[in-house]
């Protein structure tokens, strides 16, 4: 009776292939207690040999929920599942994790094997992808408008000059520059919500960023009949930001106060301040408050998500995600107050350093 040999393959040993495998590999046994893990298990969790997987994955006493080492020695099949998990560099990472039943002789499960891929950066991937796509179609259905907006614009700008009405073609330009400046603000959101670009950080003083904001929406908020405030405290002193995600950030949350206060029609007055100023000893903030619309529960706890919107097709949801997006990427912090009818506050948060 002839005996199937090993093949040799030179420089590789087949016992420990497992160490040359793209994802991590471990074997647990009936109390999920780890048995074996590969190298590429131990580069990102440590040797978890001895340890419950739980512990070693989560840094928790408790069980996953739906742990699929446990179905497969309950029924000896292969089970798939995903989970947001802690690298031991402290990285939160999307693992997809299968498991296999390894039997003895008589059929019954001595132990699971689990393989484990890090999908994080094809879950990107995917999102943002997802992201560029719906963006597109959101596009799709905005632009015609603003392009109706600009063409109009001009034609009453082409009169103006034909009938030699500096006032007719004056009102005409200022119907085209309003969809100039929307068109630009819908594009820019977009390629920032798809593209997750590094931050360039530079030193720049918080008053400059925030007084430059002022400036731009200044003649906007007048067209308005807004009032715009401001107060900057100079003592606040440089820092390392993104100078050009910050003016983002500070762009749309003047833009998003203005539009908030543009659809209150029950008060007189409506006014949009501003604010750059220490937060505490170790922090400073840019704070812009509006005395517009404001939100209810549903709309506060949802606000932040892409493509969420409460102007139906005049937004496009982006723009409270960039802000969100903006500052986890500095490291702050978004503390909001707002009341229907009273009107919000946006308060950002970010360390002095």
């Amino acid at each position: 009776m002839s005996r199937t040999k090993k093949p040799h393959i030179p420089g590789l040993n087949l016992d420990q292939i497992a160490d040359h495998l793209p994802c991590y590999v471990s074997i647990q046994d009936r109390d999920l207690r780890i048995l074996y893990v590969n190298e590429k298990f131990k580069r990102d969790f440590g040797d978890g040999t001895g340890k419950i997987c739980h512990t070693v994955y989560k840094g928790s006493p408790d069980i996953c929920p739906n742990c699929p080492v446990r179905k497969t020695f309950e029924d000896k099949q292969v089970h798939v599942t995903e989970q947001t998990i802690k690298l031991s560099n402290g990285k939160i990472s999307q693992i997809f994790f299968q498991t296999s039943p390894i039997l003895d002789t008589g059929g019954r499960v001595t132990a699971v094997i689990e393989m484990a891929t890090n999908i994080t950066r094809m879950k990107t991937d995917r999102k943002e992808l997802i992201t560029l796509g719906q963006s597109i179609a959101l596009l799709s259905h905005g632009i015609k408008n603003i392009l109706e907006g600009l063409e109009g614009g001009a034609y009453v700008v082409d009169e103006g000059f034909k009938d030699g009405d500096i006032q007719l073609a004056q009102k005409g330009w200022r119907i085209v520059s309003k969809n100039i400046f929307d068109i630009t603000d819908v594009v820019q959101n977009i390629l920032y919500s798809s593209k997750n670009r590094p931050l360039k950080y530079e030193s720049v003083l918080p008053g400059n960023l925030l007084m430059d904001s002022v400036k731009l929406f200044g003649e906007k908020a007048a067209a308005m009949d807004i009032r715009l405030e401001h107060r900057i405290n100079s003592a606040v002193p440089e820092v390392r930001l993104d100078a050009a995600s910050i003016r983002r950030m500070l762009h749309n949350l003047l833009w998003n106060a203005l539009e908030a206060c543009r659809s209150d029609k029950e008060k007189k007055e409506h006014i949009v301040t501003v604010i750059s100023d220490y937060y505490s000893e170790h922090q400073f903030m840019f704070e812009v408050t509006d005395n517009g619309i404001g939100m209810d529960d549903a709309t506060r706890r949802n606000m932040l998500e892409e493509f969420f919107s409460t102007k139906g097709s005049a937004g496009t949801g982006l723009g409270l995600a960039v802000v969100d997006k903006v500052v986890n990427k500095h490291g702050g912090m978004i503390e909001v107050e707002s009341e229907p009818g009273t009107g919000s506050t946006f308060r950002i948060i970010f360390k002095l350093t």
